[in-house]
């Protein structure tokens, strides 16, 4: 009898955080909400010029977001050295592929991170997209020379990937998502890392930079410190420092861009980082371009439960808790402003909730205007396939949650727009 409750209990237990994390995709469910005010600063004062945004209401909502959500990177400096691992020609010769290894050492640890970059053959220096890989470098382009990764990975079978490590076998097997020859082609770099060199996404903080910060006795960061998206995109920084040192790349010319988890950590790193020219997500959803009090697809509670070393430990007390939030994610976007911003939703991929990511780039759009910049002009999405580029961009296109070479040349187009090559 006694067996018979425990079953039973459990499987309530079971049913019940089921219903809990039961997503919504039917849009008249979506409950009322309101938006905290962007333009109005927390002693009541309202936000009219670029210089009140930047001295005042932006370093509010920075704080907010970096000490509630994202974690706070503790203090303290680390000792770099680049590795110049490889370099060559490829693409018959329309490009030079560069490998590179920034070894990081702090408090007697040390980790290291592999930078891949591939850059066209030209005299000037070129603009660069930097985006961070799920399957590590070698799957990004099937060349032999390319180093295969050391750190831990989640085993795939689709990959060939066993024992939580890379094997030879996965080589190239995302082409599809980094069309490397047509970004060559157009005048562009691409530099890349797997993100897993900066930090294993696992709920194990051991293993990758945090633990290089630790004070003695400490196991994994304090509340309001880094989770692992804020880890990831320390690592975009550092690879921007390497940027400002390389003599074929304009640093004052890097987009970041992310996809999915990676698409959050794009929108954090550009935050946080200004030296980020153009700051690309890609399907990114709750935590990153969808808002949050919408409820839609995937939602705080839900993200923090399943993935609860993306963020920091604070933010797990807005978990079925959205409104209390001091903030919502048009306000991580309108960080970014006055550098051009776009979010890019997919048609399927109801999980990330593309109208909340339209939202939040619209909702942004008051900060724009502030420095005489073009938003979005309707709270309508655009149709499909129909990209609207402005200061900030948006589309959302046929197809899942995927990158899709409809992504990249709208994004190409977008910094074509805002660059002048």
């Amino acid at each position: 009898m006694k067996y018979l409750f425990f079953i039973g209990i459990t499987s309530l237990f079971f049913y019940a955080c089921q219903q809990e994390f039961t997503p919504n995709y039917d849009e008249s469910k979506v409950p009322k909400f309101e938006l905290p005010e962007l333009l109005v600063a927390k002693d009541g004062t309202k936000i009219t010029s670029q210089d009140q945004w930047t001295s005042t209401r932006r370093n509010e909502i920075f704080s907010e977001f970096e000490s509630l959500m994202f974690g706070k990177i503790p203090e303290g400096n680390v000792d770099i050295e680049v590795k110049r691992i490889q370099e060559s020609e490829t693409l018959n010769g329309k490009a030079k592929m560069k490998q590179l290894k920034m070894v990081f050492t702090r408090n007697d640890r040390q980790l290291s991170m592999d930078l891949l970059i591939f850059v066209p053959k030209s005299e000037n220096k070129v603009p660069l997209f930097l985006g961070l890989n799920f399957k590590g470098n070698h799957t990004v382009i099937d060349d032999p020379k390319i180093i295969l990764t050391e750190s831990w990975i989640g085993n795939d079978d689709a990959f060939y990937i066993t024992n939580n490590k890379v094997t030879e076998a996965s080589r190239g097997l995302r082409n599809n998502r980094w069309p490397v020859e047509t970004i060559i082609e157009r005048g562009y770099g691409l530099a890349t890392i797997f993100y897993g060199d900066i930090d294993p996404d696992k709920d194990d903080f051991s293993d990758g930079i945090h633990a290089l910060f630790y004070n003695y006795g400490q196991n994994k960061p304090a509340k309001d410190e880094w989770g692992s998206i804020a880890a990831w995109a320390w690592g975009l920084s550092r690879a921007m420092d390497y940027f400002e040192l390389d003599e074929d790349i304009d640093a004052t010319k890097v987009a970041v861009m992310g996809h999915s988890r990676l698409g959050k950590t794009s929108l954090w790193a550009g935050a946080k980082d200004k030296r980020f020219a153009i700051v690309i997500s890609n399907d990114s959803g709750c935590g990153g371009a969808a808002l949050s009090r919408r409820r839609f697809g995937e939602t705080v509670g839900r993200i923090n439960t399943v993935f609860p070393h993306w963020f920091c430990d604070n933010f797990n007390d807005y978990n079925n808790n959205e409104d209390d939030l001091p903030f919502d994610q048009h306000m991580l976007i309108a960080l970014i402003a006055p550098r051009p911003v776009y979010v890019a939703s997919a048609q399927d991929d109801q999980w990330a909730d593309p109208k909340g990511e339209y939202l939040s780039a619209f909702y942004a759009g008051e900060v724009y205007r502030l420095f005489g910049l073009e938003g979005l002009h309707a709270d309508q999405m655009p149709p499909i396939n129909q990209p609207v580029q402005k200061s900030v961009g948006y589309h959302i296109r046929t197809g899942g949650h995927d990158v899709t070479d409809f992504d990249w040349e709208a994004w190409m187009d977008f910094a074509d727009m805002h660059y002048e090559k």
